[in-house]
């Protein structure tokens, strides 16, 4: 592989947008591992991204970019962001984002922390534009590699840019990323590029005991050492993370939220609304109370909560809240938040997660402590 590819019109423009990409990446502490400095210096991103969508500031929508743009200046653009540390977006249907390249020094962070060594095979789920994968398979070689997503139209285009950027011998498979892919099991290690409602069962059956599982979740990264079929272990780490949700029949999709409704119940609260400001403090909520989708409301003097069951809750800043549906979420919100008090505002890496047969659960320092959370049955 080398940095010029025959036949590409941009690959001599790229070559310093590439080199200034992967300073702004080692500048923000990723890219330790030269191997890994050496991936991101020769894999040509603008292959894997002829087309993007960004979202317009005012009236909604996307702007799309593309390298068969007739305007040289709009060309020039899309190149550019081909090499922005920034995530793109690259497949929407109506209105909903389906896949996108992840940013640049999140997917750095991601790699680093697989601990790949030479003769190691690793599962990805989520083959998004395929150039996660390219990245895997310079560093590990092509046969090491298989990639899986649910659409399509999502593999077709990433065999085609592996092939285009000269990585076609990786494995690009058409299916549900939540039931792995056993045909080529055991794995080294697998990855995941979208976030997870829980640990499918199936990944820890194909991953090799002593190999390694990292997966978004709750808005973090969690890194599970497999220590069987049916065990694992491990702790979050620092970095925040959001991915698009996995998807599939393994995936346990939730109904949308519903909105608060008429048969509201109002009550008092001494924990203010500005708790959720910070990001930190959701990725914890999150942990205790399960998926919820966060917005502000009332102007921005208070903030709106929602859970799949239908539960709701509003609060503004001078103490009312407004509840419907099964939970009191605000009582989550309390809880979580005096537990972060207490415990001296913990960061990520003090959280982690378990897998023990058919029971999964997050935990704050200790599996065993007193703060530890059971996930949903899978």
């Amino acid at each position: 592989m080398t940095d010029v590819e025959p036949g590409d019109p941009y690959a001599e423009a790229a070559v310093p947008l590439r080199a200034r990409l992967v300073r702004r990446v080692v500048t923000a502490g990723a890219l330790r591992d030269p191997d890994w400095r050496a991936a991101f210096a020769e894999v040509p991103r603008h292959v894997f991204v002829p087309v993007y969508y960004r979202p317009r500031p005012a009236g909604g929508g996307f702007s799309r970019l593309s390298a068969d743009a007739p305007d040289p200046r709009a060309r020039a653009r899309w190149l550019a962001g081909a090499y922005a540390d920034a995530p793109l977006i690259t497949h929407i249907r109506g209105g909903e984002l389906l896949s996108s390249s992840s940013q640049p020094s999140l997917m750095a962070v991601m790699l680093e922390a697989l601990q790949v060594l030479e003769g190691h095979t690793v599962l990805e789920i989520g083959a998004g534009t395929g150039f996660n994968a390219a990245l895997l398979a310079h560093r590990l070689g092509d046969d090491a590699v298989t990639t899986v997503d649910l659409e399509t139209a999502i593999t077709e285009a990433a065999r085609s840019h592996l092939a285009a950027a000269g990585f076609a011998a990786v494995t690009v498979v058409t299916g549900d990323g939540s039931l792995g892919w056993a045909r080529g099991a055991p794995y080294d290690r697998i990855v995941a590029t979208c976030e997870l409602p829980f640990v499918p069962p199936e990944w820890l059956r194909q991953c090799r005991p002593g190999g390694l599982l990292l997966a978004p979740f709750g808005g973090g990264l969690i890194a599970l050492r497999v220590t069987g079929d049916h065990h694992a272990q491990g702790r979050f780490l620092p970095a925040p993370a959001y991915f698009v949700s996995l998807r599939g029949a393994g995936a346990a999709a939730h109904p949308a939220p519903e909105a608060i409704g008429p048969e509201e119940r109002v009550r008092s609260t001494t924990t203010p609304p500005q708790v959720l400001d910070s990001e930190l403090f959701r990725f914890l909520l999150t942990l205790l109370a399960g998926e919820l989708q966060t917005r502000w409301a009332f102007g921005g003097r208070g903030a709106a909560i929602t859970a799949p069951d239908g539960s709701a809750a509003r609060a503004d800043r001078s103490g009312t809240v407004l509840l419907a549906g099964p939970r009191d979420l605000w009582a989550l919100v309390e809880e979580a938040h005096a537990l972060w008090d207490r415990e001296g505002r913990p960061s990520r890496d003090r959280f982690g997660m378990t897998v023990h047969g058919d029971h999964q659960w997050t935990w704050l320092d200790h599996p065993d402590g007193p703060n530890a959370w059971e996930l949903p049955r899978v």
